[in-house]
């Protein structure tokens, strides 16, 4: 119950933060309406980086950048990235701001109130992991999505690691990226977890490391080529996830 009831403050300026959204969200829809999709992704990219941004200041994180050159220019890419914690969102959003992007998201979060429609406005795909059907359904409508122009952040863990640890890269995610051959650009973070995860409880001045690699084309990927591109991609975000944690001790 305590820690029920310390988490409510943060919680409440979550969402209050939420509704900063607003003066972006009639844009959004606006441009989304109308077809100017190149609007619509400059409306997506400013509110997801003025909300990132401010929870990283409410929270006062300390926030590493490792790779800032490595961002695109343009899109649409897939952004493929380790999953330790909730604050993972907010942290990719403030330190991705060069092209628009939503996210592969778990078909749970459109329960959540406010937070559920905002993630499937900024044109995040909602998966249902545990229906093999439902989530190639999901890959599917995202590799629609990537060929409109817009891009995608995916975790392929899958779930939060809660910790330092990462989990095992679940097969197909990549196809967001392979079927449309779009780049990938893989991304390692170190350290969400102690944000809320290590205690249950949401705790501001965390250290937060993040490392951007250089992108991987897809272009032109033979099938055993393609085959390979998981534990690629996998070791790559894992090299860097084990460098930023040595940062840290």
């Amino acid at each position: 119950m305590s820690e029920i009831i310390r988490n409510i403050p943060p919680v409440l300026r979550i969402y209050h933060d939420l509704k900063y959204l607003k003066e972006y969200k009639h844009n959004i829809d606006k441009y989304r309406e109308s077809g100017d999709m190149i609007n619509e992704r400059k409306n997506i990219l400013d509110a997801t980086i003025s909300w990132g941004g401010n929870l990283v200041k409410v929270f006062d994180v300390d926030l590493t950048v490792i790779g800032k050159e490595n961002l695109p220019t343009e899109g649409p890419v897939v952004y493929v990235s380790n999953h330790q914690g909730y604050a993972d969102i907010p942290i990719w959003c403030a330190v991705l701001d060069t092209v628009q992007f939503g996210f592969l998201a778990k078909n749970n979060l459109n329960s959540v109130p406010t937070y559920g429609k905002w993630i499937r406005r900024i044109r995040s795909v909602m998966i249902e992991r545990d229906e093999p059907r439902e989530a190639l359904k999901a890959i599917s409508r995202g590799i629609d999505l990537i060929n409109e122009g817009f891009s995608l952040l995916v975790f392929p863990e899958g779930t939060r690691a809660r910790g330092p640890v990462m989990g095992e890269f679940k097969k197909g995610a990549l196809k967001l990226a392979t079927k449309p051959e779009v780049p990938i650009i893989p991304l390692s973070i170190e350290g969400t977890y102690h944000i809320y995860e290590e205690t249950g409880v949401f705790t501001k001045g965390k250290s937060v490391k993040v490392m951007i690699h250089p992108q991987i084309e897809t272009k032109g990927l033979d099938r055993k080529q393609e085959k390979l591109l998981n534990d690629e991609v996998y070791n790559i975000i894992k090299e860097g996830h084990d460098k930023l944690l040595e940062m840290s001790k």
